[in-house]
């Protein structure tokens, strides 16, 4: 059995530029931490080979620190590691992969062919390829490898599963099957794949281990695989520092604003980054300025959205002679014959899209 550290997206040195220019300075230096969070993941857990599958780095612009971190952190691990350029950080002969002073420990994937590093002191065989270019064809078309005896074949990619059409290395199910790997250790997706497999390939991804927006919410983390021919099992290890994350707080008065936010957060928010949505009908709308400068202490970054409706009394021309009116007037007499609170809802609602519909408005029901 191999035990495999496999992460992937780390986007090193990204801009973080929605959070200003300081706390992206920290972001960015925070993220080299989460290098060195990982390496001790894979001492940690015994790891026997260490996999990154690609965009470790966000773009060709890569900041000394970061490449020292890298090459340091890595350098000292006393395992085999394997590195498959992806899309965001592909290989070139100026690419900084060409440029960081690796250890012997690390192998660095610089074709698009898949390669082949034999360990035969672990009975394992690593292969992978990587990106020359912005874009790749299918990795996978064609590719084969022949069984060797109880080896594990271990395969290390950049690329999407599922989607023909993809510029992104497009894999197929049907080509997973047939590569005879036992475990294919993918990167590119930003979320966690959870253990999945075509016929006796098993195949995963591991997500970003740390998000970087509103569209990368929750906890982040890498793999941990223990792979041996015809089975695998993995472990999703949170890894991240911070976290983002989307809260959504109905208020039925602006006045409670604080009230409803502070009761709708977990006890410990100081490390993440979040967004709060206000929504429901409120008198008044909430004065988000002065709730942001109450809330802000409680968080590394706060945004809010204003998105309640001010309430209206949808009842208001009931009566009149117009089409509104005579609607709102059959309606009043269904609510005033409804037997319960259920069916006065639905008769209020069908009030409200009614006029919505007369007005040419659009807005999500109330339930």
């Amino acid at each position: 059995m191999i035990r495999i550290l496999h992460a992937a997206d780390l986007h090193l040195d990204s801009p973080f530029q929605a959070l200003g220019r300081e706390k992206a300075l920290q972001r960015r230096a925070e993220q080299r931490q989460l290098i060195l969070r990982i390496c001790e993941a894979v001492r940690e857990h015994r790891a026997d080979i260490a996999v990154f599958s690609g965009d470790l780095f966000d773009s060709e612009e890569v900041f000394s620190d970061t490449g020292q971190t890298l090459v340091k952190a890595l350098s000292a691990l006393e395992i085999p590691v394997f590195l498959a350029p992806g899309n965001h950080d592909w290989y070139g002969a100026r690419s900084v992969w060409a440029r960081l002073p690796f250890g012997e420990n690390v192998h660095v994937f610089t074709e698009q062919e898949i390669q082949c590093v034999e360990l035969p002191e672990l009975g394992a065989r690593v292969w992978g390829a990587a990106f020359t270019g912005k874009y790749r064809n299918p990795p996978l078309a064609g590719f084969e490898a022949e069984k060797d005896g109880d080896t594990v074949d271990i395969l290390a990619l950049h690329g999407e599963v599922g989607n023909p059409a993809s510029p992104y290395g497009a894999i197929t199910e049907e080509q997973l099957a047939r590569s005879g790997m036992d475990y294919v250790a993918l990167g590119h997706v930003h979320g966690f794949s959870g253990l999945r497999r075509a016929g006796d390939t098993f195949y995963a991804w591991p997500g970003c281990p740390e998000g970087r927006g509103f569209d990368e919410t929750g906890e982040k983390g890498v793999i941990l695989a223990a792979v041996e021919p015809g089975c695998c099992a993995i472990d999703f290890l949170p890894i991240a520092g911070r976290r983002y994350e989307i809260a959504k707080v109905e208020l039925t008065s602006a006045a409670d604003a604080l009230a409803a936010v502070t009761a709708a957060l977990p006890a410990d928010t100081a490390r993440d980054i979040y967004r709060i949505l206000l929504t429901g009908e409120t008198d008044a709308a909430p004065d988000t300025a002065a709730l942001a400068r109450t809330l802000e202490d409680r968080f590394f970054a706060l945004e809010l959205r204003d998105e309640t409706r001010l309430r209206r009394d949808i009842w208001a021309e009931r009566g009149n002679d117009t089409l509104k009116g005579l609607f709102l007037s059959r309606l009043w007499k269904a609510l005033e014959q409804a037997s319960d609170d259920a069916e006065r809802e639905r008769v209020t609602q069908a009030a409200r899209w009614g006029l919505l519909a007369m007005e040419n408005g659009e807005e999500l029901p109330l339930i």
